[in-house]
């Protein structure tokens, strides 16, 4: 990991392009525009594309243009309701019983978390929470398997109100895994598809002979995903876009060493492009945090992604104070924030932008992209400045409305005609002053 000393340099590192670059197009996806489409395209050209593909040619597009990115033919676009209920029988008990506890804790968290609609009858006016009637979740696969995202997408959803929920996964074997069925079928959701990238929100947002339209896409994914969100934002609600995960843990010398990289090491887990940082008062400590890391990966799985993740994309930032490292975090505005300090809850009030915080040694952050009840959806890429988690306000209209009497009416009809006239809005001002006249 690289060594940052003080808060002026790590703000220099740390904050410059920050965000998910759109704008890059790698030669990767010019040459694979080029064979599939007979011309090389830049990421958003592409992308456009394959969504303009899709909306009018429908499932034919859908299969074609996945066959020749991925290799993957698929058979059947929607996954038959009997497929999704051998899967769940399939399973292991252990991941069953893993999976269960995981959904009762999503849904206490969410149920507890819903707003109530209001009615201040005095003042003749209130609010209701009106939720989306369809949403489309987009589960991330390919050769991985995130049965917890579906949980994570889906049942905030069902919490909501949701009537229609829909999950697309792709997966090479052209069927999403007996995990990810199951676990759709624990959250009750009966509409599967079996596609992914671009091609699978542009089915969502306008419908295929397969694919029904929703009104809101939610999930993360990949650069395909993200871009495609960014062009049909408007044409359907999303969720946020969504970069490479993220983790920022500020720990003094009283956390334990051996837990901090543990979770910087799983954080890396994710990707080549995921972030992990450590920001500490302690040089002594950063030492120690890295020699363990150095000494526990070589021996995982995914030992080469942790690796050029921790690389090119992980820090150890030494500040004067815990009160520098929440101003850094504030800054960097993280996905997720572990803090492991001595007294942890005097710096939570500091916090001002982070999609999820994790307080004290066993509130690790491995918990919250599993079962603590939050969903693990969480804002990337510094957007956690402006947006949110996923919750069940993610799939929430609120709507207004007034219930005045006359008399109520009349009372702020001079406010309303001074006003109106000040705009030049007559007309307004007219159809406010006539209630005077009526019985």
């Amino acid at each position: 990991m690289n060594k940052i000393y003080g808060i002026n340099k790590a703000k220099d590192v740390l904050l410059k392009s920050r965000g998910f670059d759109l704008q890059d197009t790698p030669e990767w996806i010019s040459e694979s525009s080029e064979r599939i489409f007979g011309q090389p395209l830049t990421l958003h050209g592409y992308v456009q594309k394959i969504i303009e593909e899709v909306k009018f040619k429908g499932d034919s597009a859908i299969k074609d243009i996945t066959e020749k990115i991925d290799g993957t033919i698929i058979d059947n676009i929607k996954v038959h309701p009997d497929t999704i209920e051998k899967a769940y029988n399939r399973i292991p008990i252990q991941l069953k019983d893993a999976l269960y506890l995981s959904a009762d804790r999503i849904n206490d968290f969410h149920s507890l978390s819903m707003p109530n609609n209001w009615n201040d009858f005095s003042k003749g006016y209130g609010q209701k929470f009106i939720p989306v009637e369809s949403i489309g979740a987009y589960i991330p696969g390919g050769t991985a398997s995130y049965p917890s995202t579906v949980l994570m997408t889906c049942l905030p959803a069902q919490i909501a109100g949701v009537e229609e929920i829909s999950i697309t996964c792709p997966n090479i074997n052209g069927v999403p895994t007996d995990a990810v069925l199951a676990a759709a079928f624990i959250a009750g959701v009966r509409n599967v598809y079996s596609i992914g990238g671009a091609q699978a929100i542009a089915a969502f947002a306008y419908g295929t002979e397969s694919v029904n339209p929703v009104n809101l896409i939610c999930g993360p994914g990949n650069i395909f995903v993200t871009m495609a969100k960014k062009l049909l934002y408007g044409d359907v609600g999303l969720d946020g876009h969504y970069g490479p995960t993220e983790t920022i843990i500020l720990a003094d010398n009283s956390a334990n060493p051996v837990a901090c990289a543990a979770d910087l090491i799983a954080q890396s887990e994710h990707d080549v492009l995921a972030q992990s940082i450590l920001i500490t008062t302690s040089t002594d400590f950063a030492d120690q945090v890295i020699d363990q890391i150095d000494a526990r990966i070589s021996n995982l799985d995914r030992f080469k992604i942790i690796e050029t993740s921790l690389r090119t994309k992980g820090f150890v930032v030494i500040v004067d104070d815990l009160l520098e490292g929440i101003e850094l975090s504030n800054a960097f505005a993280p996905e997720h924030l572990t803090i492991n300090t001595e007294n942890p809850d005097e710096l939570v009030p500091l916090v001002k932008n982070a999609g999820m915080v994790f307080i004290g040694e066993f509130s690790h952050e491995v918990l919250g992209d599993y079962g603590a009840g939050p969903s693990h959806v969480m804002p990337t890429s510094g957007t956690a400045k402006f947006n949110s988690g996923l919750g069940v306000h993610t799939f929430l209209k609120t709507v207004p409305f007034i219930n005045l009497n006359k008399e109520d009416a009349l009372s702020i009809t001079d406010t309303v005609v001074h006003i109106a006239n000040e705009e030049g809005l007559t007309a307004h001002a007219q159809a406010a002053e006539i209630r005077r006249e009526l019985e």
